[in-house]
């Protein structure tokens, strides 16, 4: 089926934009198979409403912020340092860098060529792994929310689940298997060591949130964001928090990551050789607002592709997770719990049905004040 291609100069009688989402879902092509078109202008569906583009033009400003940098290669000889920087990262921005992570160049370098090695497969091997739907481990799409969101997004994402339950390795392509397990294995020893950092920002043993399985099960997804023609119009990711413990980012060169602080977008810049840490909407609540998941975004730009691998860190609706909270200790009668009781089942259904809109998924379970 062919895709449609540019609609911005239809008037709004003739307009259909649900076919238009539906041809474009049922292509199963995604936004590359769009670049690869060779179109000249961007599809309406991924239009941006014009007040929305300009309202982000008066929240675009210096704010001379600077994401913070951890070198994790400190902690053998000064782990209370590092501790108070994770603190300071966690507590005011909720998002930071780290270097000397352990996880060696080839490895990062592989799991690049990996990412675009399944992106660039044909668009018939591609399909075979297509849906929004369903509980596979491994899927690939085109805007998750695709029919809820306002606009869709200049972004293909491959998800891979590799765990609680350990993923069959045999589930992914031939071509970037190895890459994907490796990467897989090695960020989930990262991850624990953030943990251990993290537990005694918050004055806790350093095996506490290990111990609350915030380790215990992962996804890697692979973004792949080829250079669009109108960036302006559109973005490569929405406004959102992530939904998770917490998320470690492998993102190249190319740009285009900002976080909402203090009214304004900041841009996240790539730093060689590091990753991208930032604090999930679950670990907020359990940090009882000590740490802040905060909105983050990716703006679409005219070079490309951009490669990003996000690997989230949560049990999603695993029915035998625990029952999460504000932590007993972080409690007290000076500070009370700001939030119930959740299971990641309920808090998982909100975050899905209220889609990419920019609004708090903790919202509705923050207590009256």
């Amino acid at each position: 089926m062919e895709v449609a291609g540019d609609s911005t100069n239809i008037t709004p009688s003739t307009y259909n934009r649900y076919q238009e989402l539906r041809d474009f879902d049922e292509s199963k092509s995604g936004v590359k198979g769009l670049f690869d078109s060779g179109l000249a202008k961007i599809p309406r569906i991924f239009v941006r409403p014009a007040e929305e583009i300009a309202r982000d033009r008066s929240k675009s400003g210096a704010t001379g912020l600077q994401i913070p940098i951890i070198n994790l290669e400190n902690l053998a000889t000064n782990r209370p340092g590092t501790v108070a920087q994770v603190l300071e990262a966690a507590r005011e921005v909720g998002f930071f860098q780290v270097l000397n992570h352990g996880i060696p160049q080839s490895i990062l370098e592989g799991t690049f060529v990996a990412a675009r090695a399944f992106h660039e497969l044909p668009k018939e091997v591609k399909a075979e792994y297509y849906g929004r739907e369903g509980k596979r481990r491994v899927k690939f799409s085109c805007n998750v929310n695709l029919y809820k969101s306002r606009h869709a997004y200049w972004r293909d994402t491959w998800v891979c689940h590799m765990e609680p339950e350990p993923l069959d390795p045999g589930e992914l392509p031939l071509v970037c298997r190895d890459a994907i397990m490796e990467y897989s294995k090695r960020v989930k020893v990262l991850a624990t060591i953030l943990l251990e950092l993290l537990s005694e920002a918050l004055g806790l043993k350093p095996d506490y949130l290990v111990n609350m399985d915030c380790a215990k099960g992962h996804a890697l997804l692979y973004h792949y964001a080829p250079a669009c023609p109108e960036p302006n119009l559109t973005l490569a990711t929405p406004n959102h928090s992530d939904p998770d413990f917490f998320t470690i980012l492998l993102q190249d060169d190319t740009g285009g990551l900002q976080v909402y602080y203090r009214d304004q977008w900041v841009d996240v810049p790539p730093v060689a050789g590091a990753l991208v840490v930032n604090i999930g909407d679950l670990l907020q609540l359990m940090s009882n607002d000590i740490f802040k998941s905060v909105e983050h975004r990716v703006l679409s730009k005219d070079v490309g592709p951009r490669l990003s691998i996000a690997c989230f860190f949560t049990l999603y609706e695993d029915p035998t997770s625990k029952v999460y909270g504000p932590i007993k200790e972080l409690v007290s009668k000076d500070r009370p719990a700001l939030y119930r009781e959740i299971t990641l089942g309920e808090f998982m259904t909100h975050y899905y049905s209220k889609g990419l809109n920019g609004q708090s998924a903790l919202a509705p379970f923050r207590l009256p004040s």
